[in-house]
């Protein structure tokens, strides 16, 4: 007998919301500030006090409400719980926008529990815009449920990714431009945002981490998309990814596997 798996519960959806847009404005208080620190990390991406600051403040506020989750953070070492959840943190996604004074990096969230994937969001502070997600409750865009794109081909489609130069050749990059794809890099979090509401038609994103996309496992299936990495698995561990809606998932994957 096959186990039901239940909508996850609204007010931890809430919860998610209500954190990480108080990250975002904690963020907000460093955006632009010229005299902002940026240090290097062992991997060689940038990090800075907001980063750090965003992610202490989740933390915080996930582990004073419930003490035995497990957090895992881009920032901080793990704290392994014993319940099962297991909240993922991005403090802030795309920190090289953020250092330069675009709008367009996100803080993320996503929460899976004993049946999977249950919570996601991506909030985008200095635009005013949030999309967000619970098993079973739909995705949203702000306060209005939203869905991806309805397109059907690739000709005319508009593709976005984080930087042409994470591509694995320029072979394949031509292929997509050559059947009429139009390519875009609003990238980072902020790609699947555009995706998630219709706004562009799919996010191809070739180095990815963990904590990057975990909040996609729950947005894309509630909106209608079609999220996996580039093997086709349903995964935010593969290193890359795709989302998409179902209309463009199988020709975009082919291209990218071919």
């Amino acid at each position: 007998m096959e186990k039901t798996i239940p909508p996850v519960d609204h007010d931890l959806l809430t919860f998610a919301v209500n954190i990480a847009k108080e990250a975002g404005e904690l963020t907000l208080t460093y955006f632009k500030d010229t005299d902002l620190v940026v240090e290097g990390k062992g991997d060689g991406t940038p990090v800075t006090e907001a980063d750090r600051g965003a992610e202490r403040l989740m933390r915080t506020r996930i582990h004073e409400s419930f003490p035995n989750d497990t957090i895992k953070g881009e920032e901080e070492s793990d704290l392994i719980g014993t319940s099962e959840r297991s909240w993922v943190l991005d403090p802030i996604d795309g920190t090289m926008s953020f250092i330069h004074g675009v709008p367009l990096y996100g803080n993320l969230i996503s929460m899976e529990d004993e049946y999977g994937p249950a919570i996601g969001v991506i909030n985008i502070p200095a635009l005013g815009e949030c999309v967000f997600a619970g098993r079973g409750q739909g995705c949203y865009f702000n306060d209005e449920l939203t869905r991806v794109s309805e397109s059907t081909t690739l000709d005319g489609s508009c593709i976005v990714t984080s930087g042409v130069d994470y591509w694995p050749s320029t072979d394949i990059l031509n292929r997509f431009v050559q059947n009429g794809a139009v390519i875009r890099t609003w990238g980072d979090a902020y790609g699947y945002v555009l995706v998630a509401t219709g706004r562009a038609d799919a996010m191809i994103d070739p180095i990815v981490n963990h904590w990057d996309v975990a909040p996609m496992l729950t947005i894309f299936p509630e909106a209608g998309g079609t999220f996996s990495d580039f093997s086709g698995a349903f995964t935010a561990t593969g290193g890359n990814a795709l989302a998409t809606n179902p209309n463009l998932y199988t020709p975009i994957i082919s291209m990218l596997n071919s």
